[in-house]
């Protein structure tokens, strides 16, 4: 029987990737010399660091180019509000966000029952297992839930016949 699973998961090395590339055009930057503006990361969370709010709009704003350019999407960050830190400094903290949480995946299960399509939806923790008897059925369940507009991203995987 024919299934997919939905997942919202992100790599972990293209995110590193994009903090390295971040931090390679940061120590460039003319506005940014003598600067102690850094970003990091720490298991699931983001931390940019930097002297003043214009400084840390600034290294957000070369953070999300560089997820952009390594095809992530920022979706999958959650950035609190400045707050300050040692030494007069300013830091921002971001979650990134893994799985699908229980309101968007009964929202998708919910608009999939009401669609009337012959499928089957099981939420398996922080993802969605669809099945299905014919293979159209299931890309029309793919087509539905992209027309959600689903703010965080999310990823159609492991397609079985």
């Amino acid at each position: 029987m024919p299934s997919f699973d939905i997942v919202s998961k992100i790599d972990l090395s293209e995110v590193d990737n994009a903090i390295n590339g971040a931090m390679r055009e940061i120590s460039s930057r003319y506005d940014f010399k003598n600067s102690e503006s850094k970003i990091s990361r720490d298991g699931d969370q983001i931390e940019l660091i930097a002297e003043d709010q214009y400084k840390i709009d600034q290294v957000q704003q070369i953070f999300r180019t560089h997820l952009v350019k390594r095809k992530l999407s920022s979706g999958s960050f959650d950035f609190s509000k400045v707050e300050d830190a040692r030494g007069g400094l300013l830091r921002q903290k971001s979650e990134i966000i893994q799985g699908i949480d229980k309101e968007i995946s009964q929202k998708i299960n919910k608009c999939l029952k009401n669609s009337k399509i012959k499928i089957q939806v099981a939420i398996r923790g922080e993802e969605l297992r669809v099945t299905s008897g014919k293979k159209d059925l299931l890309q029309k369940a793919i087509s539905l839930t992209k027309e959600l507009n689903i703010r965080q991203p999310i990823q159609f995987i492991n397609f079985r016949d």
